[in-house]
């Protein structure tokens, strides 16, 4: 996908800050929309459908979290990418908006080429997951969803069926952030799930056998890939 067939939201009720990034973004060759209200936001991405929406979190009438969690229930903008823009960093805030389905978190004020690198590297994803579907490649990891095996430098790593469904979680979108709640929905479901750090034991495990880095702890929030 490149550049100009991307399309990226802006919302935030202080006209200077959209004016300013979206004068960035254009630059890129990116296709600016933009909205100072949770309300009209909603309205532009259910007929626009971006691929991006960066959401200001303190927002008169309907703030950003809730505006997020209306976008999350529209037909068609469930996996709509969404960075949460705010002048705030408390983890509460962060928590919140990761539960309704935030990508990402940029807190401003923020310099151009720092903005720009977040926005292309959450783009990535959607290279990611446009491609083939049985087998994925980051790096020297290489995932083969039909045969539920990962190899690492060619040599294949033996991994119990729910650490791959952890692992293949978190990597179908890397650099997203997965709740530990949205983690034991959908790796475990139903199951009985005895004690509060089985997720811990399972990454643990993943990062002995794949790769320190590769797994990141997001604290009080849950886990994300990066590569």
């Amino acid at each position: 996908m490149s550049d100009t067939n991307v399309k990226i939201l802006l919302v935030d009720d202080e006209p200077d800050i959209v004016e300013f990034l979206g004068y960035n973004l254009k630059k890129e060759g990116y296709e600016i929309l933009t909205a100072n209200n949770g309300k009209d936001a909603i309205e532009i991405a259910k007929k626009e459908m971006p691929q991006l929406i960066v959401l200001d979190v303190m927002m008169p009438d309907m703030d950003g979290i809730e505006t997020c969690r209306e976008i999350r229930e529209q037909k068609g903008l469930q996996d709509v990418l969404i960075a949460f823009l705010t002048a705030r960093s408390e983890d509460y805030t962060q928590i919140a908006g990761f539960e309704v389905g935030a990508d990402d978190y940029i807190t401003k004020p923020i310099k151009p080429r720092v903005f720009i690198s977040r926005i292309k590297a959450l783009l990535r994803r959607l290279q990611t997951a446009s491609g083939p579907e049985s087998n994925v490649e980051f790096g020297d990891v290489r995932i083969d969803k039909e045969k539920h095996s990962v190899f690492k430098g060619g040599i294949e790593i033996s991994l119990p069926k729910k650490e791959f469904k952890l692992f293949s979680l978190l990597c179908s979108k890397p650099g997203k952030v997965f709740t530990r709640e949205f983690i034991l929905d959908q790796v475990w479901g139903d199951e009985v799930v005895v004690g509060d750090r089985t997720i811990d034991v399972h990454i643990r495990k993943l990062r002995e056998k794949i790769g320190e880095g590769y797994f990141k702890t997001v604290k009080g929030v849950g886990y994300k890939f990066e590569f």
